[in-house]
């Protein structure tokens, strides 16, 4: 499985409509993007990235997360092992515990020390019939233990909202064999006005979360930058103007020891599968 070069974050590669999604995967491909990257807040996830590598060849079809207190890790195991058969070496298992108020919400006092709750799950995965092998896992981890777990019992990590600034950090902590997989988020625009439309009520969802909101305040960021959405914030989270600048993003977090940068471009349309988006970018990257 190699997992290098760029990739593509996207929610209605998941989410929409599931012909579109293995359509458009499909030309990602041959657009050139090494992985794609889908989400996992609910529903048959597996039978989504089972969709997506059905309609590719090459390509890594990757969870960017797995959300760990929805599946058991018996099922997953499983799950995986017959994706596999069919599919080959290409599912990368990106596996996270989420957020206190999301998982709280349906069940108060469910979500407790997340990193046992990890290191219990992954526990599973390695007793499971067919165990999910280590190197076919990674672990979303923001945080120095996390980031540790990571590179003991994982392939590596895939922080999401974060910085370049955050991408050398967690280097430093993973070491230098580690797989560094950063998400990075992108708006095509060049006006701040119209790029603050479409990604501010988006980024305001993630920072009223507080291990987002905590990773930031620890990165150096305030808590009034966070409370406004400050433009600082906003321009150190989001690569926006051309396609040219988010390929200088991308090359910030490569030199800051990324080995392989997922992006997620924003439409104006939360819903509607950026197409021409990332042909834009494909075309920047050469």
């Amino acid at each position: 499985m190699n997992i290098s070069g760029v990739g593509i974050w996207s929610a209605p590669l998941r989410y929409g409509d599931q012909g579109e999604a293995a359509d458009a995967a499909a030309e990602c491909e041959e657009l050139g993007y090494s992985a794609l990257w889908i989400p996992d807040v609910g529903g048959p996830v597996f039978d989504a990235v089972g969709n997506l590598l059905a309609a590719t060849r090459n390509t890594v079809i990757a969870t960017g997360i797995l959300n760990l207190w929805m599946h058991t890790p018996a099922d997953v195991a499983a799950s995986f092992a017959a994706l596999a058969a069919k599919h080959g070496d290409r599912f990368l298992m990106g596996i996270g515990v989420s957020h206190a108020p999301l998982i709280d919400a349906g069940d108060p006092g469910r979500y407790r020390r997340p990193l046992r709750a990890m290191s219990t799950f992954l526990d599973g995965l390695d007793a499971a019939e067919k165990p999910v092998p280590v190197q076919s896992r990674v672990l979303a981890a923001l945080g120095p233990k996390m980031l540790r777990l990571a590179a003991d019992r994982s392939r590596g990590a895939h922080p999401y909202l974060t910085t370049p600034e955050h991408t050398r950090y967690a280097r430093e902590q993973l070491g230098t064999g580690p797989l560094l997989a950063p998400e990075q988020t992108a708006i095509l625009c060049a006006d701040r006005e119209q790029a603050r439309a479409i990604g501010t009520g988006w980024l305001k969802t993630y920072l009223g979360l507080p291990n987002y909101a905590n990773n930031l305040l620890r990165s150096g960021f305030s808590e009034d930058d966070i409370a406004q959405v400050s433009d600082r914030l906003f321009d150190a989270i989001i690569a926006w103007r051309s396609p040219q600048d988010v390929v200088a993003r991308i090359a910030e977090h490569r030199d800051a020891g990324a080995d392989h940068v997922c992006v997620q471009l924003l439409d104006e349309n939360p819903n509607a599968f950026p197409r021409e988006q990332w042909r834009q970018l494909a075309a920047a990257l050469g």
